[in-house]
């Protein structure tokens, strides 16, 4: 079944609780986005849930709210190790915003919660667990681990949430994840969010979910319509000079450049550092506290660039960023529509910017099949044109396209001809032992290569790996109410 209700005006209208009412009010949300309209009233009745959507769209309210408001209404101490919900996310970024927004949400209930992910150390979550908790957020790996080690149980859960799907599999938690669901009870709740669908997802709802309700608030993999995309093809040594005379411009307030590995990202903050600009990377190498510190003087303005992995990535919700810079384009065409939706929030206008160098041509062409559209080229340094300046690519970025066909520029044209080939003057050699021994020096490139690029199968220095089958078959789930 798929939804398509129209929006109600306000939060009250959809059957939230007061305490619910009263805690949204604090943060000044007063109408609910489709996806929040469409969901929480059937949610509320305890109906599974197909939801399509980018983040962005407010889907983490739309199902933390009905899971307060049930726990709430139906509550018991919570045994030991045994949490009544489960939410699973693919990042500690998204687990840790996840668990934010459910202590916000649920400020007037007396209700525990606690996230767990790796990298950290685990006896903090072991002794939360072990005091009882009604919500638990959790990576697959961390979680997996815990439940091996008999320090969580998942035998009580309830309602099951498991968020950005998609990305899971990219990163190769399908399997930790079939295995956590395992241990789960057939009597439940499900919910499943994904921003795209392919065909290993759609066999995990179709096993996951009892007649679900579909909800999908955009069409699947399109780009946001606030975005203004360009292309610059450039060699991949001129990739970093790029970037800094993009960044010269003072309308880059705040961007977030990708990379396709964790080594890349650190190779362009060294170089943006060096050139005087306050940049920090994000990846799964960096510490937790690092990771909170980046973002920190991210948002605050601190760092105006942030170098982050697709996987990284996930679950950064900074709404004034005013550029996405693809430094490498994704070898997952579906990445590239996550990447530049993270800019054009909340009603801004934003600007996708991504450089293409000659083994990412293939890259290019399924990101433009996948998005059925071709992307407008910004610039071109990989025949000797003259580099345009960054407020010259944020117009041709922005810049419609022509009804007519358009005359061609002189000055562009002459700019793109292949130029001559220089040669430099010969000399004759001087005579001698001397002159013998040396021999003659090829010309050296103006600027050094970087080392050698990034294996195509690698995201965030994960080899992407083949999903395993389902261990079982589907099963249904009734609701436990009480």
């Amino acid at each position: 079944m798929t939804e398509t209700d129209s929006r109600p005006q306000d939060f009250r209208s959809l059957g939230l609780s007061e305490p619910l009412l009263r805690a949204l009010a604090t943060k000044a949300y007063s109408h609910p986005t489709p996806i929040q309209a469409r969901s929480i009233p059937h949610l509320l009745q305890g109906r599974d849930l197909l939801g399509i959507a980018q983040t962005g769209t407010g889907k983490t309210a739309a199902f933390a709210l009905p899971l307060l408001q049930y726990l709430s209404e139906h509550r018991y101490r919570p045994a030991p190790r045994q949490p009544r919900a489960l939410v699973l996310a693919p990042t500690r970024e998204l687990a840790t915003q996840i668990a934010d927004s459910c202590k916000a949400y649920g400020q007037f209930l007396s209700l525990r919660t606690t996230v767990v992910f790796g990298g950290v150390g685990q006896t903090p979550q072991v002794q939360a667990l072990r005091h009882g908790i009604d919500i638990l957020i959790a990576t697959p790996g961390r979680l997996l681990d815990l439940i091996q080690q008999r320090h969580c149980d998942l035998s009580a859960v309830e309602v099951l949430v498991l968020d950005e799907a998609d990305r899971m599999l990219d990163m190769g938690f399908l399997p930790d994840v079939r295995r956590i669901l395992s241990t789960l009870p057939r009597d439940r709740q499900s919910l499943l969010f994904s921003a795209t669908m392919p065909n290993d997802i759609t066999d995990l709802a179709r096993n996951l979910l009892h007649d679900p309700l579909r909800v999908e608030v955009t069409p699947q993999a399109t780009t946001a319509e606030r975005v203004a995309q360009s292309l610059w093809f450039v060699t991949k040594a001129d990739k970093r000079f790029l970037l800094t005379d993009l960044l010269a411009d003072p309308s880059f307030e705040r961007t977030l450049v990708f990379t396709r590995t964790k080594h890349g990202a650190d190779r362009v903050v060294r170089h943006l550092q060096q050139a005087q600009i306050a940049a920090h990377a994000i990846h799964g190498n960096k510490s937790q506290g690092a990771r909170e510190r980046a973002l920190e003087d991210f948002r605050s303005g601190r760092a105006p660039v942030l170098v982050a992995t697709d996987i990284a990535a996930r679950g950064i919700d900074v709404p004034e960023i005013t550029h996405v810079v693809n430094f490498d384009l994704p070898n997952v065409p579906e990445s590239y529509v996550h990447r530049i939706g993270r800019t054009a929030r909340a009603g801004r206008e934003g600007i996708a910017i991504s450089f293409c160098d000659e083994e990412e041509r293939e890259y290019l062409r399924d990101i433009e099949k996948l998005i059925r559209q071709r992307i407008r080229v910004a610039g071109d340094r990989t025949r000797g044109a003259r580099p345009q300046t960054a407020a010259k690519a944020t117009a041709v970025a922005e810049r419609p396209r022509p009804t007519t066909p358009a005359q061609p520029h002189p000055q562009r044209h002459a700019a793109q001809r292949p130029q001559p080939q220089r040669h430099a003057p010969s000399h004759t050699p001087a005579r001698g032992p001397v002159a013998e021994r040396r021999p003659a020096r090829s010309p050296q490139p103006a600027r050094p290569h970087r080392s050698g690029p990034a294996r195509p199968g690698d995201v965030d220095g994960h080899a992407r790996r083949a999903p395993h089958p389902a261990p079982g078959g589907s099963h249904r789930r009734g609701r436990r109410r009480g």
